[in-house]
């Protein structure tokens, strides 16, 4: 073998060894590959791209802008262009035409009614607020320790505080009653106008009540001579007060009025003539009336917030009578239309829920207040269960509000005169930290009674009347439908069977003062138990 003939073999042994493993210096004496210069002992190769076929590929460049400007205006490309203009613009009108479709098909949103603040909530009543929260340990409360306790009051998710009456008057006495004048007791007016605004920036009215004689027997005296100056009275402190900065205007008694359905109108004026958009102002009326009948008669001829504090509960505990619970409401709600209305059990003249009702009901009536269809009305003190202290003189019977377990309840730091064991173990502290207690459950209620529309401002349909139980829908468009399911027996269970308004087989746990009752829970909706003196709220979707 030749010496040239060796070298060749080396190259094609070299070209056959991997990639990696061809090394990058050459040897000795050998010479350039490929056209590649050498430098510093190392080869530098350059390849030329070939074809399978050995021909040297060319790179495509594409037209240049002359090239492209020739041919864009040949009729072929033309064609080209009109033809995916027409399909783009063809395309679009059958989205836009689809889209047309949907929105016409689809189920149309039901308008929304007019919600003032008096409707976003429930109004929390102060009807003696001596006995609410002593501010400077006189064993007195005032205007100021109301204002100490706007936080928790805040926390109950309320939207209007009702607070009075605070006006200077002696029982019975036309002469001493002065509407526009604060009790030195209560406080000062400088007091009240800082509540005002305190109260407005946690977005809470306060509402003041201008019952003239509330510490007598007929709230409005009456006598001849005295009915056209105690209304003329009331206009007055009416506006002087509206101007001061109250949301609202409430009294007792409607029924006693000399000619109320025409004194009414006149209030309602003055109240519409101090609304805002910034701040509407609520005009809200009570009557003290039992008979349902006569209730009903009271609010046909006026078109005020009527409140009712005894019919919810003038049959017996059970829900028996001639006329059940459910024919009463349902009647009422008829009878009051599209107007606003209101609910409460009790109040400062009748007494606290706790003394109204059994104390296994009290979840009960507690959830149909914040389920019905209207604002609840609900007293100091019924959020936690507080009791009237009826061993007391009727005139004493109001009970100071416990808010924690020191001595004096966190009320004042003087002796109470009250001496009764009858509240025991009832604070409002205590029960902030019970997921169960009734404040816990006032909390829940008033949360979803603001934020769902079923329960805000939907429709009202019975689904179980019976002797022992109630049951009833809100619903509002396509929003989350409640069921509301209460057993007025508190010693036995009820079976409930709901019938109608397209119900689904399941729904779910949204509150229940049983503790067995998991929240989010499965519950059919055909057939279910409720336990003795069991309140349940019950969920399920919109389904078309």
């Amino acid at each position: 073998m030749t010496q040239d003939t060796a070298l060749d073999m080396k190259d094609v042994e070299l070209n056959e060894l991997d990639p990696e493993k061809v090394p990058m210096a050459a040897e000795a004496g050998d010479p350039p590959v490929g056209g590649g210069g050498e430098k510093n002992g190392v080869v530098k190769v350059k390849l030329e791209d070939e074809d399978d076929e050995g021909v040297s590929t060319q790179k495509f460049t594409g037209l240049s802008k002359e090239e492209l400007l020739k041919v864009a205006g040949t009729p072929g490309w033309v064609r080209v262009r009109w033809a995916l203009l027409v399909l783009f613009w063809l395309g679009w009108a059958g989205m836009l035409a689809g889209a047309v479709v949907i929105i016409v098909q689809a189920p149309r949103c039901r308008p929304l009614p007019v919600m003032e603040w008096w409707n976003k909530g429930p109004i929390y009543q102060i009807g003696s607020p001596e006995t609410f929260q002593d501010s400077n340990d006189d064993g007195v409360g005032d205007i100021q320790g109301i204002h100490n306790r706007l936080d928790s009051l805040s926390s109950l998710k309320v939207k209007g505080v009702l607070i009075g009456p605070l006006h200077v008057t002696r029982e019975d006495d036309f002469i001493s009653t002065e509407l526009t004048n604060i009790d030195p007791k209560f406080g000062t007016e400088e007091d009240l106008s800082q509540l005002f605004v305190a109260a407005h920036k946690k977005s809470i009215q306060i509402i003041l009540d201008l019952t003239p004689n509330y510490l007598g027997g007929n709230v409005w005296f009456n006598q001849p001579e005295e009915i056209n100056d105690i209304q003329d009275k009331f206009k007055q402190a009416m506006t002087y007060w509206l101007e001061k900065g109250a949301g609202g205007i409430y009294f007792s008694g409607m029924e006693d009025i000399h000619k109320y359905p025409e004194f009414l109108e006149e209030l309602k004026n003055i109240t519409s003539n101090y609304s805002t958009e910034e701040k509407a102002r609520v005009l809200l009326a009570s009557t003290d009336e039992s008979y349902f009948e006569n209730v009903l008669t009271l609010l046909n001829k006026t078109d005020v917030g009527l409140l009712s504090s005894r019919f919810l509960v003038a049959a017996n505990s059970s829900n028996q009578g001639e006329n059940p619970l459910g024919n009463r409401i349902t009647q009422y709600l008829e009878e009051v239309g599209d107007q606003w209305n209101s609910w409460a059990i009790g109040g400062p003249r009748v007494g606290h829920l706790a003394s109204l009702v059994e104390e296994n009901l009290l979840h009960v009536y507690q959830f149909l207040l914040f389920t019905l269809k209207g604002t609840p009305i609900t007293q100091y003190g019924d959020e936690i269960g507080l009791r009237d202290l009826s061993e007391q003189p009727a005139s004493s019977q109001k009970p100071f509000m416990q808010w924690d377990d020191s001595v004096f309840y966190g009320f004042s730091s003087k002796i109470l005169p009250q001496q009764s064991n009858i509240n025991a173990n009832i604070s409002f502290k205590a029960q902030e930290e019970d997921a169960n207690s009734m404040l816990s459950k006032y909390k829940r209620l008033s949360e979803l009674r603001g934020k769902e529309r079923a329960l805000l401002h939907g429709d009202f349909h019975i689904l179980h009347n019976g002797d022992r139980a109630l049951a009833f829908l809100r619903s509002w468009d396509q929003n989350e439908r409640f069921i509301s399911a209460l057993n007025f027996d508190p010693n036995g269970k009820v079976d409930m069977k709901l019938v109608g308004h397209d119900l689904p087989e399941q729904g779910s746990v949204a509150l229940s003062s049983d503790p067995q009752r998991k929240e989010g829970s499965s519950v059919s909706l055909t057939q279910f138990t409720l336990a003795p003196g069991e309140a349940l709220l019950l969920k399920y979707p919109y389904n078309g």
